[in-house]
């Protein structure tokens, strides 16, 4: 059993994050696409129009293959984690179920709409369709990430003993459930900001060749502040969500900080080298008096628990934990000083060209600081698959490992071809640039 659970976790994870290459430009592309058409059908300025639809193609590359990775990702509860699903499938599926009757076809529909109907839909209805496509597909992100939230902070539910499974109780305890809302507010807020890295990417690589000059200034200057606002508001609400794991996962809290013992007026330490093995840190250094204990719980005074109040068997991966969350933060502030020197230099002639190579440079790492959040969040969990209600252990399907191996390697194969797919479809039609007028 344990190499099941192994073999689907590893399934699960390159499934996960094979499908998150797609999901966050999709969501940040959509947003800058309605801002985009707004100022065209507002100004009638056919460079506008131009920018709608050499985005537009890109969008529509990424979405179309997002939607296949996304389609198999959902059957995995099945398959892979049928005990789950037995489980809190009552609770689970209903926001999964609305996510694809409501806002995935909202979103589909209008798409194919918005695509094909450039000729003949007035200018208003045509970017209406575009608004009602990025309004569906934030929402979309909405019921999936409540559903993670119900698994992070289970709440809205009860145990039917004589059934063994978790039901349904409170559908509005679980809609409004405050860890779900954090994660969302952070997630799509994170997104966002790869939609604007990208275009920011992008633009900086023409203006560094001296194509299509005035194209590419017009989006630098409107991406450059899109990203710094976006950037700022990440990092407030990281704060945020990360008072939320204080609050509700503070073993979490403990393994993200490598914080061992129990304290009140706990330090921030800004070096730190976990030790896990012997339950302690072999580095600790310049710590900032009361700064762990403000940051958790916005009260220098307060008791921040420490992983040795945990038993060992209900402890996440340290290690794993600790350092993704650091990366993450660390690439936080790389993301907010570009998009501070982007927005400085946005109305020149050209941006400094150091400053555009690191912007090109730059494409992929909000991506990968996506991911690490992610993977902060899950790793983090464990050993829960439903905090404090079931473990993951406990989740994963009766079959052979030899299935779940199979399967895994048939994913990683077709989602690497997906994967080079979409980057090389963008690639090329990036760098192609846009139509002649």
């Amino acid at each position: 059993m344990d190499d099941v659970l192994l073999l689907s976790r590893l399934q699960f994870a390159v499934a996960v994050f094979f499908h998150f290459i797609f999901v966050p430009l999709t969501l940040g592309l959509s947003v800058l696409l309605v801002w985009m058409e707004t100022l065209y059908v507002r100004t009638g300025d056919e460079m506008w129009k131009r920018h709608v639809k050499f985005w537009g193609k890109l969008f529509l590359i990424n979405f179309t293959l997002g939607v296949v990775t996304g389609i198999t990702l959902e059957f995995q509860f099945g398959t892979n984690w049928s005990r789950y699903s037995e489980y809190v499938g009552d609770i689970f599926g209903s926001l999964l179920a609305i996510e694809a009757t409501v806002a995935f076809f909202l979103e589909s529909t209008f798409l194919a709409v918005w695509h094909f109907g450039w000729d003949k839909l007035s200018k208003k209805m045509h970017c209406l369709c575009i608004w009602l496509v990025a309004i569906a597909s934030n929402i979309s992100a909405l019921w999936i990430i409540l559903a993670n939230g119900f698994m992070q902070n289970p709440v809205g539910y009860t145990i039917n003993e004589a059934a063994g499974r978790a039901e349904l109780a409170n559908f509005w305890d679980v809609v409004f459930n405050p860890f779900g809302w954090g994660m969302y507010a952070h997630t799509i807020m994170g997104s966002w900001a790869v939609g604007g890295f990208f275009v920011l990417g992008v633009s900086a690589w023409h203006l560094l060749r001296g194509s299509h000059k005035e194209f590419f200034r017009r989006s630098f200057r409107l991406a450059a502040p899109f990203t710094l606002v976006l950037a700022l508001a990440i990092a407030a609400s990281g704060h945020e969500e990360g008072q939320n794991v204080a609050k509700y996962q503070p073993a979490k809290l403990a393994a993200m900080e490598a914080h061992w013992e129990t304290g009140t007026n706990v330090p921030f330490y800004l070096f730190v080298w976990p030790d896990e093995a012997n339950e302690g840190n072999k580095v600790e250094a310049l710590g900032i008096p009361n700064l762990m204990s403000w940051i958790a719980f916005g009260d220098k005074n307060a008791e921040v628990k420490g992983l040795k109040d945990f038993a060992k068997e209900d402890r996440p991966p340290v290690a794993a934990t600790f350092w993704t969350f650091r990366a993450m933060v660390t690439l936080g502030g790389l993301f907010i000083l570009l998009a501070l020197l982007a927005t400085w230099q946005r109305n020149r002639e050209l941006p400094n060209p150091g400053l555009l190579r690191l912007l090109v440079l730059n494409i992929p790492l909000p991506y990968i600081g996506l991911g690490l959040g992610w993977a902060v969040a899950e790793i983090g969990r464990q050993p829960w698959i439903v905090y404090g209600l079931m473990r993951t252990s406990d989740a994963v399907s009766p079959v052979p490992a030899d299935n779940v191996f199979i399967s895994l390697i048939a994913f990683i194969v077709v989602y690497t071809l997906l994967g080079a797919l979409d980057i090389f479809l963008l690639r090329k039609y990036a760098l192609k640039g846009p139509e002649e007028a």
